[in-house]
């Protein structure tokens, strides 16, 4: 097996990066990852586990991008979404180490979070697969439509 130059993996990446944006968007909104926040993931080793910790603030009412007939809270949008990501996560091969309400600051600046959920990947491709998974992508736009704001950082190990 040859080993690809460094000018075979940028193209690689590059294209990866341009399909993801093209699903996801910009992340200007804050509601997916940006161009560069999607670049640090795929240009991180590719053997090294990756923990994703998620803060969640849902809203009162679902905001769909296209108006549907029925009005859910938040919570219900993302039950939705829950349903489908959980199990799309696990078939990834990730897991999740903590979904639990958040409660309070201990240290630090008070902040107002309904939902904090970790999850643990085995590498970086694990992570990509969840986002390519069509079936996740299917239900992405419920998490889109229930949550008001949310903080998503990746940490190693």
């Amino acid at each position: 097996m040859t080993r690809k130059s460094d000018s075979e993996a940028t193209q690689s990446i590059d294209a990866r990066l341009d399909s993801l944006v093209a699903w996801y968007g910009e992340g200007g909104d804050g509601g997916a990852p940006t161009r560069a926040q999607w670049r640090v993931l795929l240009e991180r080793p590719a053997e090294t586990p990756i923990t994703i910790v998620n803060f969640f603030k849902l809203r009162a009412e679902a905001a769909y991008a296209e108006a549907t007939a029925t009005k859910v809270s938040g919570k219900e949008a993302f039950d939705r979404y829950a349903a489908v990501s959980g199990p799309a996560v696990e078939k990834a091969g990730g897991r999740f180490l903590l979904l639990a309400p958040f409660e309070a600051a201990f240290m630090g600046a008070e902040e107002d979070w309904d939902l904090v959920v970790v999850g643990s990947y085995p590498d970086k491709n694990s992570l990509l697969a969840l986002h390519e998974d069509p079936d996740y992508r299917a239900v992405y736009p419920h998490r889109r439509a229930a949550l008001e704001r949310q903080k998503v950082f990746a940490c190693g190990g």
